[in-house]
């Protein structure tokens, strides 16, 4: 919508059903000349390389999937980062020794965050103890606020006192459970701080609508390129938000710790571990 707004470009958005309407949607689109054609999901990884390749003149560009071909571009973000540093917030504020992670799907991907998560919490304490737990093993999973409450509600009751949700729409539901136990909670993807004003930590932010913009730019310049690019602390398509709803549950001293951190991972000094590179 801002590509639409700032650069005029017209724009068409659809929403499939389930996976199987990704194919035909994907190819009605590039039948009907549009010139650049997005994908949000890795669930359309293998739709988008069948249909690129009948469609060569066409751009693709697809988040969180690497499809090899020409005519595509491939939108990775650093998740890992996002989550190490969120991770390690969650330890600087814990007061129990105990944070929790509920996860969606059961995949590399939030395999990724949690990892990266515990490994953050960890270098503030090595002690603290991480609970984990994933919603499910379909696409379901994304979308099951009943289950993600019943996961987070059980990670409190065992004594955890912040949990971080990588769970879709099923986050929701952890967010339901911290304002139930009274405690608190870590967004993803969006700044989701105003949902439970108080109770929502901070967000961990992937900037996929800064990514998006900047491949509409660059194909409206006549500028787009296949390949991968790829969005970190670096150039701040990851990072994590303070906002007038967090401000005074986030501590000063918490935040200052926060930006160093930051500054060591762009500067190499911490390796993140990466569940894609174990």
């Amino acid at each position: 919508m801002r590509a639409k707004a700032k650069l005029g470009v017209a724009v068409k958005y659809v929403e499939a059903a389930d996976d199987n309407a990704f194919e035909p949607q994907l190819r009605a689109f590039a039948q009907r000349d549009y010139d650049l054609v997005i994908g949000i999901g890795f669930a359309q990884k293998e739709p988008i390389a069948k249909i690129a390749a009948q469609f060569p003149k066409v751009h693709f560009a697809i988040v969180d999937a690497q499809v090899e071909a020409p005519n595509v571009r491939s939108l990775l973000f650093e998740e890992h980062e996002g989550a190490y540093l969120v991770g390690a917030i969650a330890a600087m504020s814990s007061k129990s020794g105990k944070i929790g992670f509920v996860g969606g799907m059961d995949i590399p991907l939030i395999r990724r965050f949690e990892m990266g998560y515990a490994a953050g919490a960890k270098k503030i304490n090595p002690q603290i103890t991480v609970l984990a737990n994933f919603v499910g093993l379909t696409s379901a999973a994304w979308n099951d606020p009943t289950k993600g409450k019943e996961l987070a509600v059980s990670q409190y009751d065992q004594g955890a006192d912040i949990v971080f949700a990588a769970a879709g729409a099923s986050g929701l539901g952890v967010f339901d459970a911290a304002e139930e136990k009274k405690k608190f909670a870590i967004g993803v993807d969006a700044n989701q701080n105003w949902t439970k004003p108080g109770l929502i930590l901070t967000s961990m932010l992937k900037r996929v609508d800064e990514a998006v913009y900047v491949t509409i730019a660059e194909a409206k310049a006549g500028k787009f390129v296949g390949g991968v690019k790829h969005f970190g602390l670096a150039d701040k398509g990851i990072d994590y938000a303070v906002d007038q709803y967090n401000e005074r549950i986030l501590s000063p001293e918490v935040r200052k710790r926060a930006e160093e951190i930051k500054a060591e991972i762009i500067a190499g000094k911490i390796q993140v571990p990466d569940y894609y590179r174990k």
